[in-house]
Formats: C-alpha cells, sequence, structure tokens
C-alpha cells in the first residue's frame, strides 16, 4: 500500500517536529506564567479603575483578548503536549524492537514530561479563563448599575 520511501519521508517530518513541540510548549508554559502576572495586577489593581462607560468600550476590548489568550492556553497547550507524547514513542517503540531500552527510556521520559508540561499550561490557562470570565462579568454589571 505505502512504499518505504513515503513512510521514511513521512516518519522523519514527523520526528523533526518534536523539537518545535518542545519550544512551544515552552512558549506556552512562559505565557501561563505572564498571564499570572497580568491577573494577580488586575484583581488587586486593574479592576477597579473601571468605572465609566467610556473605560467599559476599551476594557472590554482588552477583556476580549485577554480571555482569548486564555483560550488558546487551554486548548492549544494539552495539543501540543499530545503530540509531544506521541512522536517519541515512535523511535523508542523501535528500539524496544532492537532490543536498546535506552532508547525507549529516553523517549517515554520525553514523553511524559510533554504531556505534563501540555497539562499543566492546560490547566493554568483554563483556571485563569473561568476566573477572568466571572471578574469580568461583575466589573460589567456594577458599570452598568
Amino acid at each position: 500500500m505505502f512504499s518505504g520511501v513515503t513512510i521514511t519521508v513521512m516518519h522523519d517530518f514527523v520526528s523533526v517536529l518534536l523539537y518545535p513541540i518542545i519550544f512551544g510548549l515552552g512558549l506556552m508554559m512562559m505565557l501561563a506564567v505572564w498571564e499570572i502576572g497580568i491577573t494577580i495586577g488586575e484583581r488587586f489593581w486593574g479592576l477597579k479603575e473601571i468605572s465609566t462607560a467610556s473605560d467599559r468600550r476599551n476594557f472590554e476590548r482588552v477583556a476580549r483578548w485577554r480571555i482569548e489568550r486564555t483560550d488558546i492556553l487551554t486548548r492549544v497547550s494539552p495539543m501540543l503536549g499530545l503530540m509531544g507524547t506521541l512522536i517519541p514513542l515512535g523511535p523508542g517503540l523501535s528500539g524496544l524492537g532492537q532490543g536498546d531500552l535506552s532508547i525507549l527510556t529516553a523517549a517515554v521520559s520525553v514523553a511524559f514530561d510533554t504531556t505534563v508540561l501540555g497539562l499543566l499550561t492546560g490547566i493554568i490557562g483554563f483556571v485563569l479563563g473561568r476566573i477572568r470570565r466571572r471578574w469580568y462579568d461583575e466589573v460589567f454589571s456594577a458599570v452598568e448599575e
């Protein structure tokens, strides 16, 4: 059905994706830490300053952008983690078939690390998104009253 060349090219392409995925997970984790800092600043300083309708329009735009960023964290990070899980398992299982357990050990280690990092970042994004939605709804209700 598939030629050996096709499978080799596909495998090589997928293998090359591992490093950009790990880099992407690192960026997502840095974004998550950044968003935690912004959320703390919002809670203690930023949300208290919204008091007029003109402030509300600007705040609405910023709030929408911040919620979109946390939604991206929530959805993309676990996907990258899953990709980072599956990609190294191919060579790891090949190593197991050849009797080289060190390749499998390294592959499983990378697989678990990327899974945990992707899920952790997704959890942070989910929690921040839920908290922000609640805070923003409270601010909008207070401005309308």
